[in-house]
C-alpha cells in the first residue's frame, strides 16, 4: 500500500510539472478518442456549412489566441476589445479556454462575442477536454474540424481548424486534413492552419505531446501544399519557426497574471499575408 501512495504522489508531481493545471481525470480516465470526435464533428459540419467571408477590400486582420484557461477574463476581454477596435474579420481561439468543467463552459460562453459584433472561431484544447468536456464543447460550438474562407475582391483564403486536443489528429482527421488540401488548396491564394498542440515544442512536457511520425507528415503537407502559417498554443510560450514556405507560430498564453500573456494578428494587405505577435506589457 505505501508503494501505492509513493506511486500516485509521483504521477502527481509529474502532472503538475508537465502542465500549469492538473486534472486527475487524465489519469484515471480517458478522453473521447480523436476518431470519435471527428465522426461527431463531421456529422455537424454536414447540417452547417463552413463558413465564407466576403469582404469589399483586399486588405483585413484576423486575431488569435489560445491558454486563456478562464477563471477570469481580463486579458480575454482586452483581446475582443481590440479585435473590434481593429475591425477584425474574425477571432480564432485555438483551444484551452476552459478546464472542461460545466461551470468553466459556461463563464466561457458568457465571455464569447454575439457573431453580429464579431466572429469568433473556437478550437479544443487538451484541457477542454477534462472532466468529459468535448460534450460541452459540442454543446456549445459545434463541430471542433471545420475550415472557414475569406473572399476578396481578387482572391480567396484558406483558414483551416484542427483538433489536436488529444495529442494528436489521428488517421481519420489526416486523411480529411489531406484530401482537403489534395482537392482544394489550389482553389485559393492562402492556406493557414490552426490548432492548439503546437508541432515544434520548445519545453518539455507531459500532456498531449505530438506524435514524432504525425509532425514528419504534417510538416511534409505543409511543403507540398504551400501552406502560409500554421498557428498553435499549449506551449504559453512564443516561439516562430520557419521551414520551407510555412512559418509555424506558437502563442503566448492569454491567461491572467501571465507576465508574458499575449496574441496574434494576421494581416493581408493587397496579396502579402503576415503576422504580428502582441505582448501586453
Amino acid at each position: 500500500m505505501e508503494h501505492k501512495i509513493k506511486y500516485l504522489f509521483l504521477l502527481l508531481i509529474l502532472g503538475f510539472q508537465g502542465c500549469d493545471y492538473f486534472e486527475m481525470r487524465g489519469f484515471v480516465a480517458a478522453y473521447e478518442t480523436v476518431d470519435e470526435r471527428f465522426d461527431q464533428s463531421i456529422k455537424w459540419n454536414e447540417s452547417h456549412p463552413f463558413k465564407t467571408i466576403s469582404i469589399y477590400s483586399e486588405d483585413y486582420k484576423i486575431y488569435a489566441m489560445g491558454d486563456a484557461h478562464l477563471g477570469t477574463a481580463d486579458n480575454l476581454n482586452i483581446f475582443l476589445h481590440s479585435a473590434k477596435n481593429d475591425h477584425a474579420l474574425a477571432a480564432v481561439m485555438v483551444g484551452d479556454m476552459s478546464t472542461g468543467s460545466v461551470e468553466n463552459y459556461q463563464f466561457l460562453q458568457q465571455n464569447i462575442p454575439d457573431p453580429d459584433s464579431l466572429l469568433t472561431f473556437q478550437l479544443v484544447g487538451n484541457h477542454d477536454l477534462y472532466f468529459h468536456g468535448w460534450l460541452q464543447f459540442y454543446k456549445m460550438f459545434g463541430s471542433g474540424i471545420y475550415y472557414f474562407t475569406v473572399k476578396t475582391p481578387s482572391a480567396k483564403d484558406l483558414y483551416i481548424c484542427l483538433d489536436s486536443g488529444g495529442g494528436t489528429l489521428g488517421e481519420k482527421q489526416f486523411e480529411w486534413l489531406n484530401k482537403l488540401l489534395q482537392n482544394h488548396r489550389n482553389k485559393y491564394r492562402h492556406c493557414v492552419i490552426f490548432s492548439h498542440v503546437n508541432i515544434f515544442r520548445i519545453r518539455n512536457t507531459l500532456s498531449a505531446n505530438p506524435y514524432p511520425g504525425e509532425v514528419m507528415a504534417l510538416a511534409q503537407l505543409c511543403l507540398e501544399y504551400n501552406i502560409s502559417m500554421v498557428i498553435n498554443g499549449h506551449d504559453h510560450i512564443q516561439n516562430v519557426e520557419q521551414f520551407g514556405p510555412t512559418t509555424f507560430i506558437t502563442m503566448d498564453a492569454l491567461q491572467d497574471g501571465l507576465d508574458n500573456a499575449g496574441y496574434t494578428i494576421i494581416s493581408n494587405v493587397g496579396n502579402r499575408l503576415s503576422y504580428k505577435n502582441v505582448n501586453f506589457n
